[in-house]
């Protein structure tokens, strides 16, 4: 069926109006033009919707019928676009942000305090799990975006954007060299696998042939930090996550190891349109 919805904005226009004048007046187009309109939707529908009086034009029994139907419609589409404009300026929604809880912890607060703050009435959903879980989640719509050193484990359907690189440090509670034998028979804390972070670490060792046995294995970067400083041993760390406390009591270990960086950044779903208030996240990201 061939609706043409300007013909019927037209009649609901005149019709809260009770003038075709008015009408005009509103739409702001001529009498006359609104006039056409509305014989062309009487023709269409082969009824007739107004009649003229000396203070206006009333509805026929068929126009109020019709105007039921057609002010409910109407309500709706505006009630869509003003959802629509709010969600587009930030004033509504949901961001949903898939990070590891060290991510999270260590790296994107000072980026979500700061989104709350421009646009407070979005609201904010982490998601800490691990970065194969958040993948499978972004990939079932149920988080907009993921934060991390995802870039090795994305497959063809996600797109990774780099930001920065990262890389793990051995640090220990107090100033301390040691040779490459005996910083891996030292107490070593890690974290646990399949972590991003353990993961990489493992990949270095096993390709330099490197044989140790962790003293020490938890779940969370901050735990591995603690039980640094509280000298149960070294550690392996994030320097970035850790550089605000490097100096005070906790210590970059002087060695020859040369542990790799990582790729930092976010992964999305490929070729998709990221919502306003991604791009909005994504924008203070970068900066």
């Amino acid at each position: 069926m061939d609706v043409n919805f300007e013909l019927y904005k037209m009649f609901y226009v005149v019709a809260n109006n009770k003038s075709i004048s008015k009408g005009a007046e509103e739409l702001m187009i001529s009498q006359p033009a609104v006039t056409q309109s509305i014989k062309m939707l009487e023709g269409q529908l082969g009824v007739t919707l107004f009649v003229r009086t000396k203070k206006g034009v009333i509805l026929t029994d068929e126009g109020e019928e019709l105007y039921k139907y057609v002010k409910e419609g109407m309500t709706y589409f505006i009630n869509g676009h003003n959802k629509v404009m709010s969600l587009k300026n930030l004033e509504a929604g949901v961001l949903r942000i898939g990070a590891s809880t060290s991510v999270t912890e260590h790296y994107l607060m000072p980026y979500i305090t700061r989104f709350h703050e421009l646009y407070p009435n979005v609201e904010i959903k982490i998601v800490n799990l691990l970065t194969d879980v958040l993948l499978k989640e972004l990939r079932n719509g149920n988080v907009d975006i993921v934060i991390g050193s995802n870039g090795d484990y994305v497959d063809k359907d996600l797109e990774f954007f780099e930001i920065s690189e990262v890389g793990e440090v051995f640090v220990s509670n107090k100033k301390t060299s040691l040779s490459k034998e005996d910083l891996f028979n030292s107490n070593l804390i890690l974290q646990t696998a399949p972590s991003v972070a353990r993961t990489s670490f493992n990949e270095y060792v096993k390709k330099n042939d490197i044989k140790y046995v962790p003293f020490m294995e938890v779940v969370s970067h901050r735990l591995v930090t603690e039980l640094v400083k509280a000298g149960m041993g070294i550690g392996v760390v994030t320097e970035e996550y850790v550089k605000n406390e490097l100096g005070k009591n906790l210590f970059i270990v002087n060695h020859d190891v040369c542990l790799p960086k990582r790729k930092f950044g976010y992964t999305l779903v490929k070729n998709s349109v990221p919502t306003y208030r991604v791009k909005a996240f994504i924008n203070l990201l970068k900066k």
